[in-house]
């Protein structure tokens, strides 16, 4: 497994080289925004850790730079910002996961193998078209469109509707939700689901007569095709 490293702090580095080339993987390392995303777009890499806070470009910057060229390698954002607008504004950059520091190594290496192996699977998925109501999602091209209108979404948006389409009828915790679009544990007290299920709300419900996304009350959220008569938001 091929990772990239794009990390200022000394200490830090050494630890996550040492630790991961330990457990088997290869790890190319760079100090700065700049020379991370020269990297990042030459070379072929399983996956890219990426601080937010570095030298020259930051980690958002780089982020959105690497998806224009490449909208499938996992970004694994590494930081010490912690709080629910620092998250979304990490993943609304392309980020497919985020990992405040401090962390234990044993969290960031099983977080690595998820990414990846989520990433080789979605590719490799037999059923490319998901589709309910009007609304149809293509896991080949990674597009969505409702009433054959495209709809554009974040590569955190994207995945939040995946794992909806897929687990339609069936209500689901902000604690799955979590565990399976972002494979991360945040603090409960940050409201990170609601924020993004209100931004995909915007973008496949407002104006259509029948709504998808529905809320259940104490529970967490449902993904069904109702009209919008309904008493649920």
């Amino acid at each position: 497994m091929k990772i990239l490293l794009i990390e200022d702090e000394p200490g830090l580095v050494s630890v996550v080289v040492r630790g991961l080339t330990e457990a088997g993987m290869e790890i190319s390392v760079a100090g700065d925004g700049d020379t991370g995303l020269e990297m990042a777009v030459k070379h072929n890499f399983d996956l890219v850790i990426l601080d937010i806070m570095l030298p020259g470009m930051n980690g958002i910057q780089v982020c959105k730079e690497i998806r224009k060229k490449d909208g499938s390698t996992p970004v694994l954002m590494l930081t010490a910002l912690s709080s629910t607008e620092n998250i979304v504004t990490g993943l609304d950059s392309g980020a497919d996961d985020y990992l405040i520091k401090p962390f234990k190594f044993a969290e960031l290496e099983a977080r690595i193998r998820s990414l990846v192996r989520r990433s080789k699977s979605s590719t490799t998925a037999a059923d490319h078209i998901i589709s309910i109501a009007d609304l149809k999602l293509d896991r080949n091209s990674k597009t969505v469109k409702r009433d054959d209108k495209p709809v554009s979404l974040t590569a955190t948006e994207y995945r939040l509707l995946e794992y909806f389409l897929q687990n339609r009828d069936k209500v689901l915790s902000r604690i799955q939700i979590l565990e399976n679009v972002w494979d991360i544990d945040f603090n409960m007290g940050t409201n990170v689901v609601d924020v993004y299920v209100n931004y995909l709300r915007k973008k496949i419900d407002n104006g259509y007569p029948v709504k998808l996304i529905h809320t259940v009350f104490g529970m967490g959220y449902i993904f069904k095709a109702e009209p919008v008569n309904e008493n649920s938001n």
